[in-house]
């Protein structure tokens, strides 16, 4: 009875901790999701009622913004998606191949090649944007979705060959000498069993990769100035200077603009942090 009353006063200081707790998360939370609420109120809103109402519910709601902003957006969605889905693409299958090799084959110079690979993570981006300017444009890449695919594979080949990596080495030995004495090829091994095990990491390289084309805004601005080939950053720029005063159309812009990245998190949530939790766990190791 007595170790029940004393264990009383604990239980009661767990539940208040556990409820602040609660309480600073949720405005946490509701902090960070504010910006997207005044986002999606605005795009219902005319100019009249967003001076009028600016940070509250205004009806009624003018759902025409959004067919003026899908009319004015959707040339640059395109650009994106295709940037995105080829980046993506391009990242993988090279990151993937690279990683495997660097992981799974004993060679001369393979850690020297992984130090190299790693070091490039300490070159900022903005130190290669001329050198790299210059590059394209003697090309004759400018104005083309080249200029935009290329250069993003190349910048994601480095974190993708980390994680790939990482991942790759956690996977049992085991598995692979038991197919070699089936007769399997470094192929057939890396196509049908590396890959298939290595879906949480190809879904977390495939989310940065779009996260980068989508939030990419300087490159695609400085290599295109065509107007049918710039991205949703860029267009949404020149949206917003063609539109200034028009809030509606120009948020309704941005919620359509988000939505891709939002669905295609909802779908690889899952596999994104398994693959970082496999890539944290292969590092601690």
């Amino acid at each position: 009875m007595s170790v029940d009353v004393l264990a009383r006063p604990r239980r009661a200081r767990l539940r208040v901790g556990e409820t602040i707790a609660i309480a600073v998360l949720s405005i946490l939370a509701l902090l960070g999701l504010f910006p997207y609420l005044f986002m999606l109120l605005t795009s219902f809103k005319t100019n009249e009622q967003f001076y009028d109402n600016f940070w509250g519910i205004s009806l009624p709601l003018n759902v025409d913004n959004y067919l003026v902003a899908w009319n004015q957006v959707s040339p640059y969605l395109v650009t994106s998606i295709v940037v995105a889905a080829a980046s993506t693409l391009g990242t993988i299958a090279l990151g993937a191949t690279s990683a495997y090799v660097i992981a799974r084959y004993r060679f001369l110079g393979r850690n020297v090649v992984f130090a190299f690979v790693a070091v490039l993570m300490m070159i900022p981006n903005i130190a290669s944007i001329i050198p790299l300017f210059v590059l394209v444009k003697d090309l004759g890449m400018l104005n083309t979705y080249w200029v935009l695919i290329v250069p993003q594979i190349a910048g994601g080949l480095v974190l993708a060959i980390i994680l790939m990596k990482t991942f790759f080495e956690g996977v049992p030995q085991e598995l692979f000498d038991a197919a070699k004495l089936d007769g399997a090829n470094g192929v057939r091994l890396f196509w049908s069993i590396m890959l298939p095990l290595s879906y949480p990491i190809i879904g977390t390289v495939a989310l940065m990769t779009v996260i980068s084309v989508w939030n990419d805004f300087f490159w695609p601005l400085l290599t295109i100035s065509e107007n049918a080939l710039r991205t949703v950053p860029v267009g949404l720029a020149f949206f917003q200077g063609q539109n200034s005063t028009q809030w509606g159309p120009l948020f309704a812009g941005y919620a359509i603009s988000s939505l891709p990245v939002l669905l295609l998190f909802t779908f690889l949530s899952k596999w994104f942090l398994a693959g970082l939790q496999g890539g944290i766990a292969g590092t601690s190791k």
